[in-house]
């Protein structure tokens, strides 16, 4: 018990710092949730997409209260960027390797806030060796799920759709299936 009280007399202002920092992060993580999910509604995106943008948004918030709460228990800088470099060297080749996942996690991301196209569209994409007419059934992280009119699914990398060229061909062309009236049993 003498060891736990000397434990917070000895570094009392840094976990007073660490509790301000941690109230500060968790009110900005309820802000940004709150916006952009205001966003999404407004741009009439759906709830996986927003869902989705808002985890990226709190794993932002959750490196920088690392970084924060290194600089508040007296590392320096010299040190911080050592460890960063190092990091991020390794990083930097394992992602390499992957490049293409994080250009269409990137464009998922570029898409949720500025994508003229919207789930339910039926769209036309011009590309030169095999052009696509069909409707958005999911923007996914990685993919946009597109229905053909002969009911194939075709799963559309995020990063390629925002380098080809797109004509919206029909707002809201899904059908449903009309209720005629007759119970199935």
């Amino acid at each position: 018990m003498l060891l736990f009280i000397q434990f917070f007399k000895n570094y009392e202002s840094e976990i007073l710092g660490s509790i301000i920092l941690l109230l500060v992060l968790l009110i900005i993580r309820y802000i940004t949730r709150k916006l952009i999910k205001k966003i999404g509604h407004k741009a009439g995106i759906n709830d996986a997409r927003i869902h989705l943008i808002s985890r990226y948004a709190t794993a932002t918030l959750i490196l920088i209260w690392l970084l924060i709460e290194t600089i508040i228990f007296g590392a320096q800088f010299e040190e911080i960027a050592v460890v960063f470099s190092s990091v991020f060297a390794v990083i930097g080749i394992a992602l390499f390797a992957i490049w293409s996942i994080l250009s269409n996690i990137t464009s998922g991301i570029i898409m949720f806030f500025n994508f003229p196209y919207k789930v339910g569209d039926k769209i036309m994409i011009h590309d030169k060796d095999f052009p696509i007419e069909a409707i958005i059934e999911d923007i996914a992280a990685f993919q946009l799920h597109l229905r053909l009119d002969n009911g194939d699914l075709v799963t559309y990398p995020n990063n390629l759709i925002l380098q080809k060229p797109v004509t919206l061909l029909k707002k809201d062309a899904i059908v449903l299936p009309q209720d005629d009236g007759t119970d199935a049993v």
